[in-house]
């Protein structure tokens, strides 16, 4: 089975449903990283200072997190813009498992009053479930593209066959 540079950039969903419910992934997602993103740019050194990671990788993965946020919502490139995302949140996730975290953290409702208290105060503990959950929906993001209400759809497939040809 041989797969083509449009079916790679521009995957198709199989229904309309399906379609429906990757514009909402995307947009999540879009808004989740734009969220993320942003106020690591502006709070760098103090976001490279804590997670002990030199301030170029720091810009790299605040950079790509909040371009990408940005590329998501109207569905530009989506493959690409998840791709972005999926190795800062990759990175994430190596460096939550280095530091011994869990999976996933006790429900912090399940814990008795006073006996967590996190780097940041009382809050839920710690775990590398979140970047994890970003990880797999970076992957299908990749793999089953923007939907039918992407710009990948209305515009980049089409410029993308008349290239090729």
């Amino acid at each position: 089975m041989e797969i083509t540079v449009v079916e790679l950039l521009v995957p198709t969903a199989p229904s309309t449903l399906a379609q429906a419910a990757l514009l909402v992934l995307r947009l999540f997602l879009g808004i989740a990283f734009i969220r993320h993103g942003w106020p690591k740019l502006r709070n760098l050194k103090t976001w490279a200072t804590a997670m002990n990671t030199p301030e170029w990788l720091c810009f790299l993965s605040a950079a790509s997190m909040w371009g990408a946020g940005i590329a998501l919502i109207p569905g530009l490139l989506t493959p690409l813009a998840a791709l972005a995302i999926l190795v800062s949140m990759a990175y994430a996730m190596v460096i939550e498992i280095k530091a011994g975290f869990p999976w996933f953290a006790p429900d912090p409702y399940q814990i008795p009053e006073g006996d967590y208290v996190g780097p940041m105060g009382i809050g839920e503990p710690p775990s590398w479930e979140k970047a994890a959950m970003y990880v797999v929906m970076c992957l299908v993001t990749m793999f089953c593209g923007g939907g039918l209400f992407s710009l990948d759809n209305l515009l980049i497939a089409d410029l993308l066959r008349l290239a090729l040809t």
